[in-house]
């Protein structure tokens, strides 16, 4: 017989295991939908190396994130290269897809599921809800849910090992940069190829990343982009197809260890690590060794590498043409720089490849030509030539910067693609002017 102590105390327990059953049916229903919303992206894209067309296929994953269709994925997941996208549903069905936006520089990209043809075939899905990555904790358990190795709907259990990762490289795929304007989320939930683009959620359900890469290799290294970012950008992916940014070419680096050598306090300021040639930063005056105090009145803390990321968001999320007051110190001086941004723009320009001359380019991009000591922007960079055919006999080869074809200046593409479209219909001898090492040659493109 209990006593009205141990009754108390049974009730009590009774109690807090109905709250939390309760509470574990909650996250459970949470966690089930978020299954529900998660897909398989079947992707089959263009290549132009060697000097042709190549298609390969791949597998990714994302999750929707709206009643109308909208899928979050990778950037390296589904590019503009992408010429098949096909989802498939929790149901097992496989439906189109479009690419609404895509940004390289989170390694973030938005689809779009084909309404009409889920409503045409009576289809459903339900769709996921973002969580609070910014309240995550190291060791709080979190599930990365994808398609690791084509094997749909796999949910891997793991923590947070890290919710401030920083990678100094931000060179992404296929040399895109990415990561230049957040930290990552580090995790020990597995995360394979084929998990790219699916969401990392907690007990829930609730998304708090977007799975991205692993080192390969290595065991429970996985890393995902915080839904901070993801937020964001879907909004503008969304809205424009892009998301435009500012650059004024400075190229950080953390003050850690380096305060005694510019006589500044600890937590005061960035140290400037490069200064791009010809960029709004040099055009304005500054120069590598600068530490940048403040941006428009708002001081700023670069001592440590996982502190760089924001400081650079700070900047790229000016409009573009705005003047940004740049507080720097030099040596024992305190100087105002006014820096105009100009609109950021990645190495890698637009490509394409001329079949019958067996050649494959990149249009020169303004910072390929910034970094490359180019006069301008005029021209194009072969990228692969195929053996044997026109460019390979005539002597063109990678890394070569074709300025003209039969005297006329490559500002863009469509030029080049016009003078090729008259060489399929009419083959005829074609002139080429190129820089090799900025030293000017001629070849001749023969049928």
């Amino acid at each position: 017989m209990l006593s009205l102590g141990g009754r108390f105390l049974f009730f009590a327990v009774l109690i807090f295991a109905s709250g939390a059953a309760s509470a574990s049916a909650a996250m459970s229903k949470g966690f089930n939908r978020l299954l529900d919303a998660v897909v398989r992206i079947d992707v089959r894209e263009v290549a132009f190396e060697d000097g042709a067309k190549r298609f390969s296929a791949s597998i990714g994953s994302g999750v929707i994130l709206s009643a109308d269709g909208l899928i979050l994925t990778n950037a390296h997941v589904a590019s503009p290269r992408a010429v098949e996208l096909s989802v498939t549903l929790a149901s097992l069905e496989r439906v189109g897809a479009t690419l609404v936006g895509w940004d390289h520089w989170t390694d973030l990209a938005v689809l779009q599921i084909d309404v009409a043809e889920v409503k045409r075939r009576g289809l459903k899905f339900t769709h996921a809800e973002f969580g609070d990555s910014e309240r995550l904790f190291v060791g709080q358990t979190v599930y990365a849910v994808g398609t690791p190795f084509g094997l749909t709907r796999t949910a891997t259990r793991g923590i947070i090992s890290n919710n401030q990762r920083y990678f100094e490289d931000s060179r992404g795929v296929n040399g895109y940069e990415t990561g230049a304007f957040n930290t990552w989320l580090q995790t020990d939930a597995a995360i394979n190829p084929g998990n790219s683009g699916g969401p990392l959620v907690t007990e829930d359900g609730k998304v708090i990343g977007i799975s991205s890469r692993g080192y390969l290799g290595a065991n429970n290294l996985g890393f995902a982009i915080p839904a901070s970012t993801a937020q964001r950008v879907v909004g503008g992916l969304r809205r424009d197809g892009v998301i435009t940014r500012s650059y004024i070419g400075l190229v950080p680096r953390e003050l850690q260890d380096l305060e005694t050598f510019y006589a500044v306090a600890l937590n005061t300021g960035m140290l400037v690590n490069r200064v791009d040639p010809g960029s709004p930063a040099a055009r304005a005056g500054l120069r590598p060794g600068d530490i940048l105090l403040a941006i428009n009145g708002e001081k700023i803390d670069g001592r440590f590498p996982e502190q760089l990321p924001p400081i650079q968001n700070r900047i790229a999320s000016a409009p573009v043409g705005s003047a940004l007051k740049l507080l720097v110190k030099r040596g024992p001086q305190t100087s105002e720089f006014s820096v105009v941004t100009e609109k950021l723009e990645s190495r890698v320009g637009e490509e394409w490849v001329f079949e019958k001359w067996g050649l494959s380019v990149r249009k020169v991009s303004r910072t390929f030509a910034r970094e490359n000591q180019l006069e301008d922007t005029t021209g194009v960079l072969v990228i692969g030539v195929q053996p044997g055919f026109p460019a390979d006999v005539a002597g063109l080869s990678r890394g070569d910067v074709i300025t003209k074809v039969n005297q006329q200046s490559l500002g863009s593409l469509d030029t080049m693609k016009a003078i090729h479209a008259a060489y399929v219909a009419k083959p005829a001898p074609v002139l080429v002017e190129a820089q090799r090492n900025h030293q000017v040659s001629l070849y001749v493109l023969k049928p």
